[in-house]
């Protein structure tokens, strides 16, 4: 087959490629079918899709933050200690009365100074990740336990909640009925927004490519992927509108992956992390400040805790002193089912973001199938040692490892 310009494609390669880079979709597709007829296809309905985002929402964001600290060669380990330290505290705050936004504001600042506190232990005297964080850990669930009494600490009012379960159409354009034909609007407006964004934007950068006589795939390919997204955008966001409209939570999502997405992939910043990851010693050597490197991408890894802090509060409408167990376990299965090399250099965050909807569909499937916790945990298991183990193996199939 050729493309526009007459040159010649492997279709068998191209295939080969494509599947490659959308494993995950395609696993995540399979993961829902199969537990389709298991649980007499709840998992479909809208209101169990706007759960599963009001639920896992935190996985998303802590995955964002996490896949960069994997890329540069670390990890953390304290994300759930901090998730509960700074949902308490942020209670605390929101409870003095100055609202939802300054609450959040504070969130985040106090995440970006935990963050740099930790990474600056990591970046400059150079202890490992693991050792920082693992302190870090027992550090701010103890903390948590101190400032709260062993106590919850309750919002004032219901509006703190919003972020994490409320809905565009109902909370904040206050539509008691659905009026679009028998569905809240506002997904459907949302997704029309992303879809001309991302044909223009693929259109552009296929026009780009041929300028500069790159190859590019056949028009049928191209103009075939665009369609099966947008198929599965507007399916999603049908759901959405079945349902109580577009979460407010989806919202946050998309603006936080569309930030650290471009930033990993458009920015300078975001090359030298990759090369941080592939080899910090010839990183060094090239003249990139891989200290600095290191702390800054901690200090988004705490900001982002702080925000999933918020949201994980709002969803529970209670600060507990437990919360935040296992969440940095959830964050890095996410990233390894992700894509995410275990040896680092390698990962992307819409990798990461289908990795965590991966492990979502399966908790849900499991749980509508009254599966207890403890097959939960069972089956992430071995989810994250398949993943890991096709990392490795591919590697050294590919002769880097």
């Amino acid at each position: 087959m050729n493309d526009i310009s007459g040159r010649k494609f492997n279709i068998g390669a191209l295939v080969k490629s494509n599947l490659r880079n959308y494993s995950m979709f395609i696993i995540l597709i399979v993961i829902m079918l199969v537990f389709g007829p298991l649980c007499n296809w709840t998992n479909f309905k809208g209101r169990n899709i706007t759960y599963i985002f009001f639920q896992f929402s935190y996985v998303f964001i802590l995955a964002t933050g996490m896949v960069q600290c994997i890329i540069i060669g670390g990890i953390d380990l304290s994300v759930g200690s901090i998730c509960a330290f700074i949902g308490a505290l942020s209670a605390y705050i929101y409870n003095t009365g100055v609202g939802l936004f300054v609450t959040i504001l504070a969130a985040l600042v106090m995440g970006f100074i935990l963050g740099a506190f930790q990474g600056w232990f990591i970046a400059y005297p150079k202890i490992p990740p693991f050792i920082v964080t693992l302190a870090g850990m027992l550090l701010f669930r103890g903390l948590t336990y101190i400032v709260t009494n062993v106590n919850p600490v309750n919002p004032i009012d219901d509006v703190y909640s919003y972020l994490a379960t409320g809905t565009v159409d109902e909370d904040l354009l206050h539509m008691e009925e659905p009026n679009f034909f028998g569905h809240y609007p506002a997904s459907f407006v949302l997704a029309l927004i992303i879809l001309v964004i991302l044909w223009l934007l693929e259109f552009r950068n296929r026009k780009a490519k041929l300028a500069n006589g790159s190859d590019v795939t056949p028009p049928a390919f191209f103009i075939g992927k665009l369609v099966l997204i947008s198929a599965l955008v507007i399916a999603l966001a049908e759901r959405f509108a079945e349902y109580r409209g577009l979460p407010i939570v989806v919202i946050v999502l998309l603006v936080t992956v569309g930030i650290f997405h471009f930033v990993l992939k458009n920015t300078v910043l975001g090359r030298y992390i990759y090369a941080v990851g592939g080899n910090a010693r010839s990183a060094k050597l090239s003249g990139i400040n891989t200290e600095f490197v290191t702390f800054i991408v901690f200090c988004f890894m705490g900001t982002l805790t702080g925000l999933a802090a918020v949201v994980t509060t709002g969803y529970m409408n209670s600060a507990l002193p437990q919360a935040g167990n296992m969440f940095e376990m959830d964050a890095i299965a996410a990233c390894y089912i992700g894509g995410v090399s275990a040896s680092g250099g390698i990962g992307t965050v819409i990798g990461v973001v289908v990795g965590g909807l991966v492990m979502a569909a399966i908790n849900n499937g499991m749980t509508l199938m009254n599966l207890g916790a403890h097959y939960q945990y069972v089956v992430k298991a071995l989810v994250v040692l398949l993943a890991v183990f096709y990392d490795v193996y591919s590697r050294r199939k590919a002769g880097l490892g």
